[in-house]
């Protein structure tokens, strides 16, 4: 039986966001399950066109905010305005070559604006839980340091006390590699096939981006081939 509170889940249409909205519907119920996709100035919307084929899917609506000038300032390669390519490697070689700072594609607090933005609507809309994906592989080496457990420790704090103790963040996968969630993701009928993780934008992912490697090794480690390249 589901629980009867409601639940915002960060929701980009890639396989994390994906997961972690298939586990809160398993557990609440889609009735009591709010998406919150946010644009923010991506070079390609294949992720927002992957977000609404998943919410058909699961017979939800979601709302859907755009952020795009907040991240004006920011050069991160993942922009539209940004003249910087997008690395064809792995997060192991990036990193090799940042001297222990963020990758490339590192969107500056990204997650510290999405969750605060999502902890208002969030309250608006009295839900008791905000879910995100956050997960290990994001974290390591500091290539995405707003998704790191001392990160979301804080922001959880924050929010909690922010909202005087009425809303927290659930990050199911903080301490989990992408393949653990995957395996738990099949196990709840996920449709992988449905979404997009690629940082291109073509018709189909490159397979080359950091992002692709690891949604492949993800699958692999699973001895699965990945749905979307069925």
């Amino acid at each position: 039986m589901s629980e009867q509170k409601k639940a915002l889940v960060l929701f980009s249409g890639g396989v994390d966001s994906t997961t972690c909205l298939g586990l809160a519907i398993d557990r609440f119920g889609r009735e009591n399950v709010i998406p919150l996709s946010i644009y923010y100035g991506q070079k390609h919307t294949k992720e927002v066109d992957a977000a609404r084929a998943v919410l058909q899917h699961y017979h939800i609506e979601g709302i859907t905010l755009d952020l795009t000038e907040m991240f004006a300032f920011s050069n991160s390669s993942l922009l539209v305005h940004s003249d910087d390519d997008i690395p064809m490697e792995s997060y192991d070689e990036q990193l090799k070559k940042t001297n222990g700072t963020p990758v490339s594609t590192y969107v500056p607090f990204r997650n510290g604006l999405f969750l605060s933005a999502a902890a208002s609507i969030a309250l608006s809309k009295e839900c008791s839980y905000i879910y995100y994906g956050a997960h290990a592989d994001d974290a390591a080496g500091s290539a995405y340091p707003d998704c790191s457990p001392e990160f979301n420790t804080a922001m959880n704090t924050a929010i909690y006390e922010g909202s005087g103790k009425q809303l927290s963040i659930i990050a199911p996968f903080v301490g989990m590699p992408k393949s653990e969630i995957v395996k738990l993701g099949l196990t709840l009928k996920v449709p992988y096939e449905l979404t997009w993780s690629c940082y291109s934008g073509g018709d189909v992912p490159c397979g080359t981006c950091g992002t692709c490697i690891d949604r492949q090794r993800a699958f692999e480690i699973n001895g699965v081939t990945d749905p979307a390249l069925a």
